[in-house]
């Protein structure tokens, strides 16, 4: 795929996601009328996240036709190797969103031939759009962004995930590990929001022992985008399984990867 289409795309990515954020945000300003379901424990969806991922399936599908799709709430289609795929959570944080709470938004990637090339999250109850691309660089509301140089936890805060599907076995001695080496953690309901703090400096690391694909992707590469190191996350069949998530800084990569015992 030549740089020109690979620029048609986050063109065209750049805005469907603004389109997306916008009907989420306007379902949001009227919660009461949601249809929700219980898809496992913490674990929600509603008529705003289906909406949502079927006005980005559909847009992807009529101008990239011969691009796959994988989505939360819809599955993926018919993919093969070598073959471009848009990786979409339509609201990430469900259960923040249907609190009434902001921290929740909308998240996009594209991936080809395994290499992460761009990412777009949009966070419309806080009037935010963050947007990378492989080698061009990352932005906030179109402005460049860089992810903060750090040396050690002590330096800042470290986004810290959880979900229930570690448990609370595997999490306790991860989450020592870090408090005992003098981290000061920073959690949201949406993982994806939180790595896209880090992209922007506001922290300066993010630990996840598990993530799905959907949740983090658009984020990570906007983290890349913005000078970050992270994690190979698509190894080991991550795009389908997920994986662990471990971003930072360069100098402080190695420190929050030892956090991490196999």
């Amino acid at each position: 795929m030549d740089p020109s289409s690979l620029q048609e795309r986050f063109d065209f990515a750049f805005n469907l996601i603004q389109d997306a954020g916008q009907l989420a945000f306007d379902y949001f300003r009227r919660l009461d009328t949601l249809t929700v379901k219980s898809k496992g424990p913490q674990d929600m969806a509603s008529q705003a996240d289906l909406d949502a991922e079927v006005l980005i399936r559909d847009r992807l599908k009529s101008r990239f036709p011969e691009d796959a799709f994988l989505g939360e709430e819809t599955g993926h289609t018919k993919f093969s190797a070598g073959q471009g795929i848009w990786v979409v959570d339509p609201i990430d944080g469900t259960q923040p969103f249907l609190s009434g709470l902001t921290s929740w938004c909308v998240s996009i990637a594209f991936v080809l031939n395994g290499t992460l090339e761009m990412g777009f999250v949009s966070s419309p109850a806080r009037n935010e759009l963050f947007a990378g691309r492989r080698d061009v660089g990352a932005t906030l509301n179109r402005k460049a962004i860089r992810v903060r140089t750090a040396t050690q936890l002590t330096d800042g805060m470290i986004g810290l995930g959880y979900s229930l599907r570690v448990t609370p076995d595997e999490f306790l001695p991860f989450f020592s590990r870090l408090i005992r080496n003098g981290g000061m953690f920073y959690r949201e309901g949406s993982g994806a929001l939180t790595l896209c703090y880090l992209a922007c400096g506001r922290l300066i690391g993010y630990v996840e022992l598990h993530m799905n694909s959907w949740d983090c992707l658009g984020a990570l590469a906007i983290i890349q985008a913005a000078g970050g190191t992270i994690n190979d996350f698509l190894s080991g069949d991550g795009l389908w399984k997920g994986n662990r998530v471990i971003a930072g800084s360069d100098p402080l990569y190695p420190t929050l990867s030892s956090l991490f015992v196999d």
